[in-house]
């Protein structure tokens, strides 16, 4: 499994030093910014993987809340999150708390965008 998360974002690299820490050996953490290997590995463009974390797992990609929900369930220090954050009316929540905060994350490092 591939979890491709922008690294210059000092919040998305804190949290994702946290996960990092737990060294589950099936994620392989990866950079997205300026790699070209992870548009091609996910079919996104460089403004789509900033948007959003991003999960590849064999041929399926998964983004936002819900790639979230896939980390959180492969480490056992952090399962507890997925089984709360994937209750029905919970995930709705997330997913929508999670889409207004990734939206100014991504305001603040557009910047990092090709042109």
């Amino acid at each position: 499994m591939k979890v491709y998360f922008n690294n210059s974002c000092k919040i998305c690299r804190s949290e994702i030093n946290l996960y990092k820490k737990e060294k589950i050996e099936e994620i392989d953490w990866v950079d997205i910014t300026n790699n070209d290997q992870a548009e091609k590995e996910t079919n996104k463009n460089d403004k789509e993987l900033l948007r959003r974390l991003h999960v590849k797992d064999d041929d399926k990609v998964l983004e936002g809340a819900e790639a979230f929900l896939y980390v959180w369930k492969k480490i056992p220090k952090y399962r507890f999150l997925y089984k709360f954050f994937k209750l029905p009316i919970i995930f709705t929540i997330f997913d929508y708390g999670y889409e207004i905060i990734a939206y100014f994350l991504y305001l603040k490092n557009k910047k990092q965008l090709k042109n």
